[in-house]
């Protein structure tokens, strides 16, 4: 009585609904996972590359080197420069494969076939497109799955409220049914199988539920407080990666338009030069290896550009392998964002 069945579905059909919503949530950090791991495997690829053409550079720079020792034209010093430079270069290429090993196998985990084998990817850092970052901190802050959750916490909260407020209504107690009687009649036959039916109310009379009451309004003030903090979560985490997002995008812009056109200006007109003799091997050296450093830097900020866009867009879940949280749970009806880890993909 008192609609108390209709109000116990309320309470279950809001937990159904915190469920699907966490089901949404968890494959939408799986595919942010695994397109991040992606990206941090194709700049693992690019740096890869550019480490093995740079050695090359260094191998030549030392075959030069040799050439010109031999007719006077560099010093020992200069031979021995070029020579471990060319080390370095060899060291930086192994390290930059081990890195990609890495990356690999991270991507592999996350798309659930640990023994897929290396491969190139298709794609390129560069391709990817700007988003607006504080239009997307509000899109998250509003439309985040973690936020949903947290709203129908507070639907299944007035929901329970409702139901407890109803518990001192009596229940109509109805049992009908047959039953096989046992007990012998004057004929010595026993009665058999024979019918029933009760009806009954409990009325609580000093019961009106009042703790359970006051516990259920209790909870619904904290699931609307819970809302508002999940918000001001959200708005915490995003800062982070809004920062790292503009600060890489300003430094993408730079390197590509500004210092890296200039530095290899600069590292073609020493070798010009150099091989003129108007310039010693050294400068070529520092040229070369600030080409280096800035085109590396120019990966990585192309990498934390990316990342952090797929952050953005993707309300801040990445962590696809973590286990998801149970649904209907009140001390937590949402985890903890967090903030992806940006790693460098390429040593320096």
């Amino acid at each position: 009585m008192g609609g108390k069945l209709g109000l116990n579905r309320q309470i279950f059909d809001q937990e159904l609904k915190q469920a699907e919503t966490e089901a949404e949530e968890q494959k939408l950090r799986i595919v942010t996972n695994v397109r991040m791991s992606y990206t941090q495997a194709l700049a693992a690829q690019q740096a890869l590359k550019l480490r093995q053409d740079l050695s090359k550079l260094a191998d030549d720079g030392v075959e030069t080197s040799h050439q010109l020792a031999n007719v006077g034209q560099a010093d020992a010093p200069d031979v021995l420069e070029s020579e471990v430079e060319e080390q370095q270069a060899q060291l930086a290429v192994t390290m930059a494969e081990q890195n990609r090993q890495r990356v690999w196998k991270a991507l592999a985990a996350v798309v659930g076939n640990p023994q897929l084998p290396l491969m190139n990817l298709e794609g390129k850092l560069e391709d990817t497109p700007p988003v607006n970052a504080d239009e997307l901190v509000e899109k998250i802050v509003n439309e985040s799955p973690a936020v949903r959750i947290a709203e129908l916490g507070v639907k299944r909260a007035e929901a329970a409220l409702a139901r407890a407020k109803r518990e001192s209504i009596p229940d109509l107690q109805l049992r009908g049914g047959m039953q096989q009687n046992g007990e012998l009649l004057s004929n010595g036959r026993a009665v058999g199988l024979q019918g029933f039916a009760d009806v009954g109310v409990k009325i609580p009379i000093f019961d009106r539920n009042q703790g359970n009451i006051a516990a259920a309004k209790a909870d619904a003030e904290r699931a609307k407080r819970e809302v508002e903090r999940v918000k001001l979560v959200l708005r915490e985490r995003a800062a982070s990666v809004v920062q790292n997002y503009a600060f890489s995008q300003t430094a993408v812009d730079r390197y590509k338009n500004q210092m890296i056109p200039r530095a290899q200006k600069a590292y073609e007109m020493y070798i010009k030069k150099y091989q003129q003799m108007a310039a010693a091997y050294p400068q070529v050296l520092i040229a070369q290896r600030t080409l280096m450093q800035l085109e590396v830097s120019y990966i990585t900020a192309l990498e934390s550009f990316a990342t952090s866009s797929l952050s953005l867009q993707s309300y801040l879940l990445t962590d696809g392998l973590e286990a998801p949280s149970q649904p209907g749970g009140m001390d937590k009806p949402v985890r903890e964002v967090n903030i992806p880890f940006q790693m460098s993909a390429n040593p320096q």
